[in-house]
């Protein structure tokens, strides 16, 4: 399905929505947002790489008044949240999730993820069903969809595990994340970073800059953009995309950017190729952002979806 919208956003939407807290959880920070009636259903935004909840700026205030609770969370080594240098993947981000319904929310949820976000989601509601009624991917990314991993690899001999284990701790430790991360986040550059990720023109976008800006300046970033990098490149086959729709047993919806250059459409094909019985909404005119690029036409194919497989009271 393609959307097109022209719709008006809600009004003032702004990256501080909501009330915001902090949870402990495990001895790290987390911190999150809520907006809505506490009684209606909970929803959770988990935002992409390198954002944080108040990236769902132009989201939040539409799903509550379309009657949801709805929830944001920096997820650990991201946003306002903690940045220590823990193995940080997908599974623990997962983890991450599950323990917030469980202590805050304190029901289960649909899942809604950006980018990454889509990734941890589709992991919680693997790993966790019961905490997780449905989950949207906006989009789906991982490296593994582009190769023939959709049948499990035959398992490494221990020495060929040990070794690739040591090239990859070795590379990330010897990449020059000190003098790369600050020169990013202090430069030009950022927002030509961030240009990329969208299809419309969002250099000047100063809302936008501080959201990615900041968490990137501050003094754990390094450490734990280095213990992401090693987690995620050591994950073994159960915790990829391929893997984990495989085992998925809750409702999922894709949404892509039709012109994302990140993750392109493709993606999101040979998705469907493995599991048919999934929809795809394709955003004509967005790039990895379709959330924030075209707010209103996300917005309407979610709470749309949402009404098709969600049995709410409200």
């Amino acid at each position: 399905m393609r959307i097109n919208s022209s719709r008006l956003q809600p009004a003032v939407p702004t990256a501080e929505w909501g009330r915001q807290s902090h949870w402990i959880w495990r001895g790290q920070s987390c911190h999150w947002r809520v907006l809505g009636d506490p009684a209606h259903p909970p929803l959770l935004l988990v935002h992409g790489f390198g954002g944080a909840c108040g990236h769902w700026r132009h989201n939040a205030g539409a799903l509550a008044a379309a009657g949801w609770c709805v929830y944001g969370i920096d997820l650990i080594g991201f946003g306002a949240s903690s940045q220590p240098a823990l193995w940080l993947d997908n599974r623990l981000w997962a983890r991450q999730l599950q323990a917030f319904l469980a202590e805050v929310v304190g029901q289960p949820a649909v899942l809604v993820g950006h980018s990454l976000g889509g990734l941890v989601a589709l992991s919680c509601a693997v790993f966790f069903p019961g905490w997780v009624r449905a989950v949207v991917a906006a989009p789906l990314p991982d490296p593994t969809l582009m190769s023939n991993a959709t049948i499990r690899p035959p398992r490494r001999r221990p020495w060929r595990r040990r070794l690739k284990r040591w090239l990859v701790i070795a590379l990330c430790r010897l990449l020059p994340l000190e003098l790369l991360v600050p020169l990013l986040a202090h430069s030009p550059l950022l927002d030509l970073g961030i240009q990329s990720a969208y299809a419309k023109a969002v250099i000047g976008d100063r809302e936008l800059h501080r959201l990615i800006a900041r968490p990137a300046r501050r003094p754990g970033a390094v450490r734990s953009l280095r213990a992401m990098s090693i987690a995620m490149a050591l994950r073994p086959y159960g915790a990829t995309a391929p893997a984990l729709l495989q085992r998925l047993r809750r409702p999922l919806l894709l949404i892509w950017g039709h012109r994302d250059q990140l993750v392109p459409l493709r993606v999101a094909q040979r998705v469907r190729l493995q599991r048919p019985d999934l929809q795809l909404t394709v955003l004509n005119g967005c790039g990895h952002c379709p959330h924030d690029e075209d707010a209103a036409g996300f917005n309407a194919g979610l709470i749309a979806w949402l009404n098709q497989v969600t049995d709410t009271d409200r």
